[in-house]
């Protein structure tokens, strides 16, 4: 399936959405909705680079043990992690135990923390134009982009690890920089008018 299909209460949504509870209450309360501030991008920034390689449904269903993990992705708690933090988390079975995306995600907070005017403002400036045609199948939503090159060149120059294009572009879609819900899904209606 490679548009939108009716779920199980009768409302449009792109295919993924429907494809497991998970999916479906990510899809309809969080994915595309514009994410704000400092600490819960860091949060999106780790999950996407922890999914790497990975199904999203498998960091959606450890999310609540990369919370308790990480110190809720507070950028200050985690920045201050050392040694002992990467062996403990690497034990930790409530989380994807990759020691370079672990060590990566601290590097990032670090990072993170000394941005000037903070890491909200960096990732908002490449938003994509509201205006922009909506795809009416999966084949019409790309993987990378020029505002997600472009983001993932200024996060890898400030410091960042792990934040290619493709996972850029991942995030941009996650909090809302760029809306990917297929034109009938229900949810793009919801977003354009503000629900």
């Amino acid at each position: 399936m490679t548009g939108t299909v009716p779920g199980p209460d009768g409302l449009l949504r792109c295919a993924w959405g429907n494809s497991s509870e998970d999916y479906r209450e990510y899809h309809d309360g969080e994915w595309g909705r514009p994410v704000h501030g400092d600490d819960a991008l860091f949060e999106r920034v780790c999950l996407e680079a922890f999914q790497s390689g990975l199904s999203w449904i498998t960091i959606l269903r450890r999310r609540e043990g990369f919370r308790a993990a990480f110190a809720g992705f507070e950028i200050a708690e985690v920045a201050e992690f050392g040694e002992a933090d990467v062996e403990r988390l690497l034990q930790d079975t409530g989380i994807i135990r990759n020691r370079a995306k672990i060590e990566a995600s601290i590097a990032n907070a670090r990072v993170a923390r000394e941005l000037d005017g903070g890491l909200d403002a960096l990732i908002w400036r490449y938003a994509v134009d509201p205006g922009r045609p909506a795809p009416r199948s999966l084949e019409e939503v790309p993987a990378v982009t020029p505002e997600s090159t472009a983001l993932a060149k200024e996060l890898k120059k400030q410091g960042f690890r792990f934040v290619g294009p493709t996972t850029a572009y991942a995030l941009m879609q996650a909090c809302g920089l760029v809306d990917d819900h297929l034109a009938d899904c229900h949810v793009r209606a919801a977003l354009s008018s503000g629900s």
